[in-house]
């Protein structure tokens, strides 16, 4: 098939490569000159772990290719995915306007019919002003030209999205128009052998199923949180609880690891977004309004320990600080916690010495240059000097350290662990002041 795809971003630029990794011929649209001619070249501007592979072999192969004319976009392919980004708006809600610009470039330029599948996560009814949009171009056009409006929400984790994408769980596809739903199965059917993942429902409640699907695995995330946060007032250790409530199967252990908070271009996003649409409808949504405070509270956490381990006086201190990215396998810091650490401590006059194994371009790109923060090459090096070690992103490589060489790097033997890398017992056993989550307040040096 032909497949256009506008936005060449994570959800643009995955898909794009995936459709075309098993036979599609794939035309990428994006505004940016720049990023085009990279992605032309091989370069490409996200970390994610495959992806790029699969760009330069279908690129040179001549599947995958990339423009800046939406025309000829609009021309390549019967099947036109809109993935741009829905960013926040000031109010917390999805902003739509790059969505609804690529629907309006689709009804200018159609020659003939199309289905233009929303990729890109969007409120419900988002479909409908779509629609509107495109219908717009063509009444001003005074064409009547058939087309079809889907909602075909990605199900993609940062990290491990080339994966998800080959091997999907599920398809979600929102439409009710048999020649659309064809072209979508024609389209999925190299990843659908097996079984049939495809599921087919209204358009609306396609696009519910995304925000819902994200909702739910914050909320879980925050509950956890909550409970790790009880667990240390009540001298209980949140790990044991983990352990034996995700052995419950109605309950399983994905996304119940209690940390520094949730973070990345989805989860902050997508329950926010939630929210303000039910305000819409005039509905308070509580559960979602806690999930997102809770997170907002557990950000601040680490410095909280950080600020009452020291009495409050952080001038002039220097920290050690592991993990920049909001998850591993990713260089994204979009809502990371390492950022409302860093400001933080910054804000109180302290410096920070950070290795991030793939995060360090985007936050010198974030940040800049400047005094209280020392970017370095590695774990070891962000160590010398420091008065205390503070891990905020659970990369593999900070799972087991030379504790001895720790030590020896820093000033106090002490270790503010915000994804409960180590145990207790054995950072005490070191000499080690360890904090961690949920873990009791502190487990001393022997």
């Amino acid at each position: 098939m032909n497949i256009t795809i506008f936005g060449t971003g994570y959800v643009g630029l995955v898909t794009g490569a995936c459709l075309s990794d098993v036979g599609h011929n794939v035309l990428c649209v994006d505004v940016d000159e720049r990023k085009v001619e990279n992605l032309k070249n091989g370069i490409i501007p996200i970390f994610e772990p495959g992806l790029e592979p699969i760009v330069k072999h279908n690129h040179e192969a001549g599947r995958l290719n990339f423009t800046t004319d939406a025309k000829e976009g609009v021309e390549f392919g019967t099947l036109q995915f809109i993935a741009v980004g829905t960013p926040p708006d000031e109010d917390g809600s999805a902003d739509l306007q790059y969505v609804l610009a690529v629907a309006k470039t689709i009804g200018k330029y159609m020659p003939d019919y199309r289905v233009v599948v929303d990729k890109s996560t969007v409120p419900v009814g988002t479909g409908d002003k779509v629609r509107a949009a495109l219908q717009a171009e063509l009444t001003q056009r005074g064409e009547d030209i058939a087309f079809e409006v889907v909602s075909n929400p990605e199900f993609l984790k940062e990290g491990d999205a080339v994966k998800d994408f080959m091997k999907p769980d599920r398809i979600v596809i929102g439409a009710e128009d048999e020649r659309a739903i064809d072209l979508l199965h024609e389209c999925y059917e190299p990843f659908n052998r097996n079984h049939d993942r495809l599921v087919v429902m209204d358009i609306r409640s396609a696009e519910l199923t995304k925000y819902a699907a994200n909702a739910m695995l914050a909320t879980k995330i925050s509950f956890m949180n909550e409970i790790a946060n009880l667990a240390e007032l009540l001298g209980a250790d949140v790990e044991n609880v983990r352990r034996g409530i995700g052995s419950d199967p109605r309950i399983g252990y994905h996304f119940i690891y209690p940390g520094c908070g949730y973070g990345g271009s989805c989860f902050p996003k997508d329950v926010q977004a939630l929210v303000r649409t039910a305000q819409g409808v005039q509905y308070e949504p509580e559960l979602l309004a806690a999930v997102e405070s809770v997170n907002y509270r557990q950000k601040e956490k680490l410095f909280d320990k950080i600020m009452k381990h020291y009495g409050g006086d952080l001038n002039g201190k220097t920290f050690a600080l592991w993990g920049l990215s909001f998850k591993p396998n990713t260089d994204d810091m979009r809502e990371a916690s390492s950022r409302v650490l860093m400001e933080k401590l910054w804000a109180q006059g302290a410096t920070v010495q950070a290795f991030d194994p793939e995060a360090m371009e985007e936050t010198q790109r974030i940040y800049g240059d400047q005094d209280s923060l020392n970017l370095c090459g590695t774990k070891e090096q962000a160590l010398k000097g420091a008065d205390a070690l503070v891990i905020c992103t659970e990369w593999k490589e900070f799972r087991l350290p030379d504790f001895d060489q720790i030590k020896s790097s820093i000033k106090d033997p002490v270790v503010f662990d915000g994804r409960n890398l180590y145990d207790p017992e054995r950072m005490a056993r070191k000499g080690f002041t360890y904090y961690a989550i949920g873990r009791g307040d502190s487990i001393k040096k022997a």
